[in-house]
């Protein structure tokens, strides 16, 4: 991640009326620098020891924050857990299925889909998503070891 990246975020937040605290500029340094889509219990744990008085809720309200203002995207798949992306872009998820890891996945956007859906439904199409599952390198090594 670089600076500049940062830098705009913060920025961004600064414009929207937002007091940019130790602890939020931890989280959104944190989130721009990771490779994961993490979860707000993922962030806590790696924060916690800068930050020992910081509570779970915090990372949860800054996350919010972060939401409304269009710096992440939420990420729900289904489980307790909703994992955050940084990256606004229209893009794709691959989806390990042994540990759950979450990679982008670049394809050009199938708008035509949303298209041909509200011609066919009637509805106002929104936006889409679409997610692809497999199985990630590092789970086919393992499952390759045990055999």
């Amino acid at each position: 991640m670089s600076e500049h990246m940062l830098q705009e975020a913060v920025d961004k937040l600064k414009s929207s009326g937002v007091r940019i605290t130790p602890q939020r500029h931890a989280v959104l340094e944190f989130l721009l620098n990771a490779e994961i889509h993490p979860t707000a219990d993922d962030i806590y744990k790696a924060l916690e020891g800068k930050f020992p008085n910081m509570s779970v809720a915090t990372v949860y309200n800054n996350l919010r924050v972060f939401r409304e203002i269009g710096l992440v995207r939420e990420l729900t798949y289904g489980d307790a857990s909703s994992r955050f992306d940084c990256n606004t872009s229209k893009h794709y998820h691959i989806i390990c299925e042994s540990c759950g890891k979450i990679v982008d996945f670049h394809y050009p956007s199938l708008d035509e889909v949303e298209s041909l859906a509200e011609q066919i439904t009637g509805f106002d199409v929104s936006h889409h998503r679409m997610e692809v599952y497999g199985v990630c390198q590092e789970c086919k090594k393992e499952k390759k070891q045990i055999v």
